[in-house]
């Protein structure tokens, strides 16, 4: 047993100065460490060796082990073995991370409630599950009115609904607050729509209302005109064309004059008019005494014509294809 830890120790002493680069390095190691290695083998047979003589020869194998081990740490540092890290190129080029944007709604919804914000409006927020009064009777919307039909919606039971519009925040905020009110009131819609170009079963819309003494249509007017030529520059031209809404009276509808190459168009792009007094005077509002305008607009549409999108369904896709070129 001795002979063979000598002739191990020597075999050691001769390959380790013949290694000259880490895959040799790596062959010894496995050749004398491994498990089926010289010095591991040697260890198997110590059960061989009589009893009273196992201390002698184990001190023997422990201390050629730990000698091979130190060699194989030494020359492994000699050729310079890097860690992990230290072998990426640091001259290749990073990998770009992936920066978050806003999506394409969310840029015209925060762009919307900053123009109005400038003008005095503040952000009022209400469900999307409403009661049948809130979303249709309050604002002068009974049972089996003929207006019900535009705004087909889905029903949760029989007294609740998916709102059709935002309306009810209007209701909402007149029960809480009394005048002066000027809010607009962002959110998800829902009506009972099939999905085309132009269609959703749910969409955004934003609507606004102001009520004060003294409240005009030609207030309407000039503050829908300003929002006009914020959104879409100071060149947009506006038109009202008299409409029909259950909740205002007068009523109108505002489109926006779109330059083509073949000329142009008139778009409609919002509903208005002025607060209706049965709907003011629902809520405790006298409307001898007040008055007030309420608009709506759908603000898909509004990214639609802003962004140039012809598609409505394109921006519940989640393409990022798509998304990333806003």
């Amino acid at each position: 047993m001795k002979e063979e830890i000598k002739s191990v120790q020597l075999q050691l002493e001769e390959d380790l100065q013949s290694v000259a680069d880490e895959k040799a390095l790596k062959e010894l190691r496995i050749r004398f460490l491994g498990r089926k290695g010289l010095i591991t083998n040697l260890f198997r047979k110590l059960g061989e060796v009589p009893k009273e003589e196992r201390p002698l020869f184990g001190k023997m194998l422990n201390e050629l082990r730990q000698r091979a081990e130190d060699a194989i740490s030494e020359k492994r540092s000699r050729f310079g073995e890097k860690a992990p890290t230290d072998w990426i190129d640091l001259t290749l080029p990073g990998r770009k991370p992936i920066v978050a944007r806003k999506h394409p709604l969310t840029q015209v919804r925060e762009e919307i409630k900053q123009i109005f914000a400038q003008m005095g409006f503040s952000v009022a927020e209400g469900p999307e599950v409403e009661t049948d009064y809130y979303n249709f009777e309050a604002l002068n919307i009974p049972k089996l009115h003929p207006a019900r039909d535009m705004q087909d919606t889905l029903y949760i039971s029989e007294e609740l609904v998916l709102r059709t519009h935002t309306s009810p925040v209007q209701i909402r905020t007149m029960e809480k607050q009394k005048p002066p009110i000027r809010i607009i009131a962002p959110g998800r819609v829902y009506r009972r729509d099939t999905p085309d170009a132009s269609h959703s079963p749910f969409f955004h819309q934003v609507e606004g209302l102001c009520v004060d003494k003294n409240i005009s249509l030609g207030d309407l007017k000039a503050v829908l005109s300003v929002f006009a030529q914020k959104m879409f520059g100071q060149d947009a031209r506006v038109r009202f064309r008299p409409s029909f809404f259950p909740f205002t009276e007068p009523s109108a509808e505002m489109d926006l004059w779109w330059q083509t190459p073949k000329g142009g168009e008139w778009l409609e792009i919002m509903g208005c008019g002025m607060v209706h007094p049965n709907v003011l005077e629902g809520v405790g509002i006298d409307s001898r005494v007040y008055s007030g305008y309420a608009f709506g607009m759908g603000i898909d549409r509004i990214a639609m014509l802003k962004f140039g999108i012809t598609d409505i369904r394109l921006l519940y896709d989640n393409d990022m294809r798509f998304l990333q070129q806003f």
